[in-house]
């Protein structure tokens, strides 16, 4: 699929579980991978953009000296493996969760080669702002 997009709104369980849009589940048969994301968000990838990515911060590492290294030692540290049940659902580790300040509802936004979960008021803080910008043409 790759061209994640729409927004959703699902609620985390008692055991920090959330469930999947039906969408999104298809490109996720084999399981994904969790990471810490700018904004304060927390990317969920698919296997083959997770690897990509992977590929980014090694070479960012690699050739940006001690800053780039920390960079992706922090991304690859905070990173985990996610499977999901016949539900959709799949475990927020609590880092992340924390990370992301998750807490209660959850919004699931797709960001074409990736998706995004967001705290409702964060991502009212961080990208809504963006929207005027927008309707203006202007980026």
């Amino acid at each position: 699929m790759l061209g994640f997009v729409g927004q959703f709104q699902h609620s985390l369980d008692a055991k920090g579980r959330l469930i999947l849009p039906a969408k999104f589940r298809s490109e996720f048969e084999h399981g994904g991978h969790l990471s810490p994301n700018t904004e304060g968000c927390v990317a969920l990838w698919t296997q083959g953009e997770f690897a990509r990515k992977t590929e980014e911060y090694l070479a960012e590492s690699r050739g940006g000296g001690s800053q780039g290294r920390q960079y992706a030692r922090y991304w690859a540290a905070n990173s985990s493996d996610v499977e999901f049940d016949k539900q959709g659902r799949f475990a927020l580790p609590a880092a992340i969760r924390d990370y992301g300040r998750l807490t209660g509802d959850v919004l699931i936004v797709g960001m074409l080669d990736h998706v995004e979960l967001w705290n409702p008021i964060i991502y009212a803080e961080e990208v809504n702002s963006a929207e005027e910008k927008f309707r203006q043409g202007s980026h």
